[in-house]
């Protein structure tokens, strides 16, 4: 996730032929374990470029381009957001991580004209702020989110659980960011896989196309506002959130969890 901005989607990835398949899990697999890889990297002390430097290495190793970069000239190769900033976190050096950080890091990529998207949230080290339960929840609802969405299925239903289980565990979520198509680019239609329960909205999904589902729990806020920087998002209301997201292909039954290689379920 970069951008969910409607309007700046525009076309629909739909596998027709297995070519596209590899294409898509290839380029899925070079995200999932990018972003599996930084997770592990990541210490205490360390800075987010350090991290991001470290991520941007393997993606290239992978022979994948960052995609936050190629398409938005975004600083860094991937996002990397801490504590109370949600997402589009600028990977700076004078970003230290320390522990018990509330860390997001979000990896996105093309390769050879694929493009995939994942994103977790994490705990550095110890949960001594108890940051834990927040992580849970945004993983465990991304969860069933996933396995109920499939061909035929509103996309405002996967909106309404997301928001309905959050509800239950005393969470929020943000209602102005979403999940997205993905595929032939970084952003594609559909653009508006929200958090909450749009009843206007009708569009449902559709068999063998290729989406990013995304989680964004709060403890507080309900909206992303853009900082000075003109990328990094924080809550209107403060607290914290937790980001998880694979990439899927949409099936008549279980979807395909094409970014499963990056263990946030584990």
């Amino acid at each position: 996730m970069l951008s969910s901005e409607p309007g700046l989607a525009k076309n629909i990835m739909s596998i027709g032929k297995e070519s596209e398949l590899e294409g898509m899990q290839a380029v899925s697999n070079a995200v999932a374990i990018t972003l599996k890889e930084m997770r592990a990297y990541a210490k205490p002390g360390m800075s987010a470029k350090e991290l991001d430097d470290f991520g941007g290495q393997l993606l290239k190793d992978l022979g994948a381009q960052s995609a936050p970069h190629l398409a938005y000239r975004f600083p860094g190769y991937t996002c990397i957001s801490i504590n109370q900033e949600i997402a589009h976190g600028i990977p700076s050096a004078n970003k230290i991580l320390q522990e018990g950080d509330l860390v997001n890091v979000d990896v996105s990529a093309e390769l050879n004209g694929f493009w995939a998207d994942n994103g977790g949230s994490f705990v550095l080290g110890e949960d001594i702020h108890s940051h834990q339960a927040l992580v849970d929840a945004s993983k465990d609802i991304l969860h069933k989110a996933i396995y109920q969405t499939k061909a035929g299925v509103r996309i405002a239903h996967i909106g309404k659980i997301i928001e309905t289980e959050a509800k239950k565990r005393g969470f929020t979520v943000i209602r102005n960011l979403a999940g997205h198509g993905v595929g032939r680019s970084l952003h594609e239609e559909p653009s508006d896989i929200l958090n909450c329960y749009d009843r206007f909205n009708r569009k449902r999904f559709k068999n063998n196309t290729t989406v990013a589902i995304e989680t964004f729990i709060a403890t507080k806020s309900s909206k992303a506002l853009t900082q000075a920087d003109g990328w990094t998002l924080v809550g209107n209301q403060g607290g914290f959130v937790a980001q998880h997201e694979h990439t899927i292909m949409i099936t008549n039954d279980e979807p395909v969890i094409l970014t499963a290689t990056n263990g946030i379920w584990e």
